[in-house]
């Protein structure tokens, strides 16, 4: 059978096998590393002092933290030119096209809902044509709305752990996984929760996905 849905911009058809839903920055695409490329091409540069990005983002010739406002237009001018500077994170392309054998898989990106064009041509050029959803809103529920009922295995990939656990609180058989591509960010991130995985690398996840749907 057949399960259909319509989510933001994006016409769902789940057939009855598991579901995975994976974030796309820092988790199927590159994000932190061609974002701070793409700051030092602007005047500006990510420093790894904490885990987020205002209060990180400097400019090169006067060494002054940017304004929030300053850090929100160049994350928004990123989105739009992210065709220049973003590209898959590592074997993830090869992964998700071994799991497609067996599994529904769905991008929830984090990302403004006007920058899905952008995104869906970007994904598209790597051939990662899984449906995207583009939202503003807190995953959890979305999450829950996109399975909805169904007693079929359910995977949740992020690299932030307040969406995993919206994620756990809202559909609570979700199966969450941490996973952030940008190695020196992902030491300083805080603790996921003992009662998510984290995984190292996508072959690493594809090995808990298998497991956690018996496959």
């Amino acid at each position: 059978m057949t399960t259909q849905a319509t989510v933001g911009h994006t016409q769902l058809s789940l057939e009855d096998r598991p579901l995975v839903i994976c974030d796309v920055d820092e988790v199927v695409l590159e994000f932190l590393t061609p974002f701070n490329a793409f700051l030092n091409a602007n005047g500006f540069e990510l420093l790894p002092r904490s885990f987020r990005l205002t209060g990180n983002i400097i400019g090169l010739d006067d060494g002054e933290t940017a304004e929030k406002e300053t850090c929100r237009e160049l994350l928004e001018r990123f989105f739009f030119e992210q065709l220049d500077w973003q590209t898959p994170t590592s074997d993830v392309e090869t992964v998700l096209s071994n799991l497609a054998d067996t599994a529904d898989i769905i991008f929830l990106s984090a990302m403004p809902p006007h920058h899905y064009d952008i995104r869906r041509t970007l994904l598209d050029r790597h051939g990662l044509n899984y449906p995207l959803v583009a939202t503003n809103e807190e995953k959890g529920p979305l999450i829950r709305e996109i399975h909805a009922e169904r007693e079929l295995p359910l995977i949740f990939v992020d690299d932030m752990a307040y969406n995993l656990h919206s994620a756990k609180k809202h559909a609570p058989s979700a199966h969450a996984i941490y996973y952030m591509s940008n190695a020196t960010f992902r030491s300083m991130a805080p603790h996921p929760g003992d009662d998510v995985v984290e995984a190292e690398d996508w072959p690493h996840i594809e090995q808990i996905i298998r497991a956690h749907m018996g496959a």
